[in-house]
């Protein structure tokens, strides 16, 4: 047990200062230092034997509560032992620390162009690895599943035939509808044909149907490889002298390669339908006069510029898909946030290399 006595202003501890005798050395030294008048406080604390964490966050509740810097609480002639517990469990110590100086200008500067420059060159990397192990995947097949060509195909094309192909007849259907009514004005209904056909093949087909693949086939493989990454399944990969891009990345590149031209142009196709039905519905036009100006109006380079759009598409899609994957931080949280990054990036970077593709395409 623990005694306390105060002789000239200074209080004497004394005994085992633990769990079990907190109670009555708090109520005794509220009592002491609730009528102190001015002046330093001084606790002696020689004849402590033994002391706990306990022991200690009763000292520092008694210099937080009573402690001032009229009156400071000064603790004297702490034997080593206490002192060496002190510094293990108080916590007076690590609120007292002075915080981190905050970083300048030129600091944050050079820490966020470090930062760009890691992260870009892991892309670069990883660019490199996903196009030489495809490469090397078409002639040699060993280090990859079998089938697993076909099941991504699926997964990726196949899987996703029923919503671009709703959302592209959706998008035929409002295009011609919005025109149609400008196009009667001048009696040229007839040209309704015109627009869909090269909207569709040149524009509407391969983007529309990579923003459906970016969000749903591109947050399935961020969000996939997230999780191995989180279960260190990667990380039995390469411990199995498995490389994880040709094990599990190359098949979902082979497929989405193969898969988005065919669905652009299933796209193409559907969305031109949705126009066919406003032109015969709503300006009268007859099937054929619709699918003669049609043909008379593509071109061969109309649709090689859409699938060409489609593989870029496809390509930007599963490089930023298995980058947000391979980079995550964290747990669940982790794989949520890189799905969503992962969404958001492919279609910014989509759109921007559609910008960009039409721009060179439009001035050749």
């Amino acid at each position: 047990m623990a005694s306390i006595t105060t002789e000239n202003d200074i209080i004497y501890l004394s005994g085992e200062v633990t769990l079990a005798s907190i109670r009555p050395i708090w109520e005794h030294l509220s009592r002491r230092l609730s009528s102190a008048r001015g002046g330093p406080i001084r606790i002696d604390c020689a004849g402590i034997t033994a002391i706990d964490s306990a022991g200690i966050a009763l000292f520092d509740e008694i210099s937080t509560r009573y402690g001032s810097n009229a009156a400071p609480i000064q603790f004297i002639n702490i034997p080593a032992s206490v002192q060496q517990a002190w510094e293990t469990f108080s916590t007076a110590a690590l609120s007292s620390e002075s915080p981190l100086p905050t970083p300048g200008f030129f600091e944050s500067l050079g820490t966020a162009v470090l930062a760009f420059k890691t992260n870009f060159m892991m892309l670069l990397y990883l660019i490199a690895d996903i196009f030489y192990w495809s490469g090397v995947g078409l002639v040699r097949r060993k280090g990859q599943r079998r089938g697993s060509f076909i099941h991504q195909s699926v997964l990726i094309g196949v899987n996703a035939l029923l919503i671009v192909g709703l959302i592209s007849f959706l998008i035929g259907l409002v295009l011609a509808l919005q025109s149609a009514a400008q196009l009667r004005q001048f009696g040229a209904n007839i040209f309704v044909a015109d627009l869909i056909g090269i909207a569709m093949l040149r524009e509407m087909g391969p983007i529309m149907t990579a923003i459906v693949v970016a969000g749903r086939s591109g947050s399935a493989i961020a969000s996939e490889i997230a999780t191995m990454v989180v279960t260190e399944e990667i990380d039995a990969l390469k411990t199995m002298s498995l490389n994880p891009i040709r094990y599990v990345v190359v098949p979902k590149f082979h497929g989405i390669t193969l898969t988005m031209p065919l669905l652009t142009i299933l796209s193409d196709l559907i969305g031109i339908l949705g126009g066919f039905v406003i032109g015969i519905t709503y300006l009268q036009l007859s099937a054929t006069a619709f699918f003669n100006e049609l043909v008379t109006v593509l071109f061969l380079k109309d649709l090689l510029t859409g699938l060409l759009k489609s593989v870029v598409f496809a390509w930007i899609i599963i490089i930023v898909a298995c980058y947000c994957g391979l980079r995550v931080i964290g747990g669940s949280e982790g794989v949520g946030k890189a799905t969503t990054a992962s969404v958001v990036a492919s279609i910014f970077f989509v759109i921007m290399a559609d910008s960009i593709l039409g721009l060179i395409f439009y001035f050749e």
